[in-house]
């Protein structure tokens, strides 16, 4: 009985309001269902995305409980993904999320993309192998809506991924100034380039094969290594080396 009457308090408080038509707070959750207590019991994994969210955001506004905030943001943007992305005015324009929690949301989704391209599962030498390439960087680029444009720069002991650039719907905005400082940052003795086509279309566009072929030649006077150059799509990648197009 007892559990029945706790999902029933948490049921209702998901959904914003009392039968006065008061709203909720994390208060009237009894504590062991509260988002906060239930991710130190079971685990952040335990956790829905509107509770996950609920702990980022901490709590709600007068008259909204915390939960209805989470939920408006899941629905508004329709996906986990979609939220990350969206800009600081766009999540501004939510009711009860101000610059702070704004600023708060996009800093926790920073993180979680800064450390997934930290602990790559492939060594080095690997990554010669176009298909690896894409492995390792398909979950990172294949959903963006917009260009997105990362270097893999390798040495003899390791590599990194850096996002250099991010451009507009349908074109990735490049310069080679940006692409070689981070290589040398890393210390690369070679990189392969990665970008994303939101259309689907993997065929590489004029603009595509023109800042291909100018990075080469950089890359030439600089005495960096040009292995590939990727592009992804939700369903698949081209590769420039196996289209022989470097």
């Amino acid at each position: 009985m007892k559990t029945k009457i706790s999902n029933l308090v948490r049921n209702k408080f998901l959904n914003g309001t009392n039968s006065e038509n008061k709203s909720f707070t994390i208060h009237d959750l009894p504590k062991e269902e509260r988002p906060r207590e239930r991710l130190v019991k079971f685990g952040e994994q335990a956790l829905s995305a509107q509770e996950l969210l609920q702990v980022i955001l901490g709590r709600g506004i007068a008259g909204e409980s915390v939960a209805v905030t989470a939920q408006k943001l899941l629905s508004q943007f329709g996906s986990l993904q979609k939220l990350a992305e969206a800009s600081i005015e766009e999540l501004s324009s939510v009711k009860g999320i101000g610059p702070a929690k704004a600023t708060q949301i996009k800093a926790v989704f920073e993180i979680g993309r800064r450390l997934s391209v930290q602990t790559p599962p492939y060594k080095s030498k690997e990554l010669t192998d176009p298909k690896k390439v894409y492995q390792l960087i398909k979950s990172k680029l294949k959903d963006y809506a917009r260009e997105h444009f990362y270097i893999i720069a390798l040495n003899s002991r390791n590599h990194s991924i850096v996002e250099v650039s991010v451009g507009s719907l349908n074109a990735s905005i490049v310069h080679p100034r940006e692409v070689f400082s981070e290589a040398i940052k890393n210390k690369a003795a070679s990189v392969i380039f990665v970008h994303n086509h939101p259309s689907g279309d993997p065929e590489p566009s004029e603009e595509d094969l023109a800042i291909t072929k100018r990075l080469v030649e950089v890359g030439k006077i600089l005495g960096i290594e040009i292995i590939d150059h990727i592009i992804v799509t939700k369903n698949g990648f081209l590769s420039f080396k196996e289209k022989g197009l470097l």
